[in-house]
């Protein structure tokens, strides 16, 4: 699905996504990504079930998320208390959505400049 361009030149934007991956920025990324306002890097986290502190430590480690959004695919799932927890205690609040709905969600809070990150899951 295409997606609108809404945010400035030097953020990346999630310009489309499929069941194989998405298009950031202009670049091609297959499989799961962690989409940063600067940067855009591959994810580990194939499955809802793969989501797990440590595969959530490069956006602890970014250091300027405070909303982090998590499509987890075509359907939406709960998060761990304790993935929960320990992100909280990282000063991020986590909302888990549809990978459809975590890329446009994403776009309109980069562009308000919102210090927000994805977690995308394709939604194969």
């Amino acid at each position: 699905m295409d997606l609108t361009l809404l945010v400035p030149a030097d953020r990346q934007v999630i310009e489309r996504y499929a069941a194989s991956g998405f298009r950031v920025s202009g670049v091609i990324y297959r499989g799961p990504v962690l989409v940063f306002p600067d940067r855009t890097v591959p994810w580990e986290a194939a499955a809802a079930s793969a989501v797990t502190s440590e595969s959530l430590a490069p956006v602890i480690e970014h250091g300027d998320v405070q909303i982090l959004l998590l499509g987890l695919g075509r359907a939406m799932s709960r998060v761990p208390g304790a993935l929960r927890k320990a992100l909280r205690a990282a000063g991020i609040v986590v909302e888990p959505m549809d990978t459809g709905a975590a890329c446009r969600t994403y776009n309109v809070l980069v562009a308000e400049g919102r210090h927000v990150a994805a977690a995308l899951i394709p939604a194969g």
